[in-house]
């Protein structure tokens, strides 16, 4: 009998109703989307190693974790500096390890890893990833499991960069319907307090351009539809393109990032980074909207992107 020579390909490629999504077997991101052939993402090459989080899956902890250290249960932990000009854990655990094949069909890939229990994170959680295109749009489906003995903190986010159309980003319109923004440290951008977004750059509930503002914040309070759901919109009004974001109540919080790359030139404003969270940054250490999973407990969330 001849030994199996296969080789698990590094990426899944799916299709239906339009789109076209590409999803790496490294970390589940997704370094592709398309709609009729247009860009709704800032994707990166298949030899390409993923630059600034594009796609990223991000887990257990969104954001930031201020010195990598928190406590939990009574115990204090250490996560690894992965931010070192900002001192903190950044983007959780998942996002560089391969995950493995669930099921693969011409429109749909489910992948699945286990975070192991390390000397920062000495939990056991079991996540599985499903993304599906159809006509509505790019769906993704998460579940994470606590496959452990002991309580587990837990949050989740994507990072995509979406792309409204060939305009550069300043003349983008976006409609951002949160009512409040955690303001940051300028050096660290770490969470200083919750504030209303009233009278500040921040306010984006009139949609409109976004011109020269910066942002990298964390917004909360999202005004949502009758069936719960929370809608970001990023448009090109002079292509007459754009591409939405929608999820449900399970992810009380966007991050949005106008990819402001001072070091790296070639990859600022790109694309408007949209990452609907579970939960804050720094949230095991202040608990705010932390999930907290118990033994054989399971969490799940979802998110689409689509064409405008």
């Amino acid at each position: 009998m001849r030994p199996n020579t296969s080789v698990e390909p590094a990426e899944y490629r799916i299709e239906g109703g339009g789109y076209a999504a590409v999803v790496l077997v490294l970390g589940a991101a997704v370094r592709e989307l398309t709609h009729d052939g247009r860009p709704l993402v800032v994707g990166f090459g298949a030899a390409e190693a993923m630059p600034n989080f594009r796609g990223a899956f991000v887990a257990p902890w969104p954001n930031r974790i201020e010195d990598g250290r928190y406590s939990f249960d009574g115990a204090d932990h250490r996560l690894p500096i992965n931010e070192p000009e900002r001192g903190t854990a950044l983007h959780g655990l998942v996002h560089d390890i391969p995950w493995s094949l669930v099921d693969h069909t011409g429109s749909s890939v489910t992948l699945a890893c286990t975070i192991a229990p390390s000397a920062g994170y000495p939990f056991e959680v079991a996540l599985e990833a499903r993304f599906g295109v159809d006509v509505q749009g790019f769906r993704t489906d998460i579940t994470a499991t606590n496959t452990g003995s002991r309580r587990a903190p837990y949050g989740v986010c994507p990072h995509p960069y979406l792309v409204a159309g060939p305009s550069p980003l300043d003349e983008w319109v976006l409609d951002l319907p949160a009512a409040t923004v955690l303001t940051v440290t300028p050096d660290r951008l770490l969470p200083v307090a919750k504030e209303p977004v009233a009278g500040t750059p921040f306010d984006f509930r009139a949609a409109h351009a976004l011109g020269d503002v910066k942002i990298d914040h964390a917004f909360t309070d999202l005004q949502r539809d009758a069936d719960g759901r929370a809608t970001v919109r990023v448009i090109d009004p002079i292509h007459g393109s754009g591409t939405a974001m929608v999820w449900g109540g399970s992810c009380p919080w966007v991050q949005i990032h106008t990819a402001d790359l001072p070091l790296k030139p070639e990859s600022t404003r790109l694309g408007l980074a949209v990452e609907p969270m579970t939960c804050p940054p720094d949230a095991f250490n202040t608990g705010e909207d932390l999930i907290v999973l118990e033994p054989g407990e399971t969490h799940r969330t979802g998110w689409t992107i689509s064409a405008l």
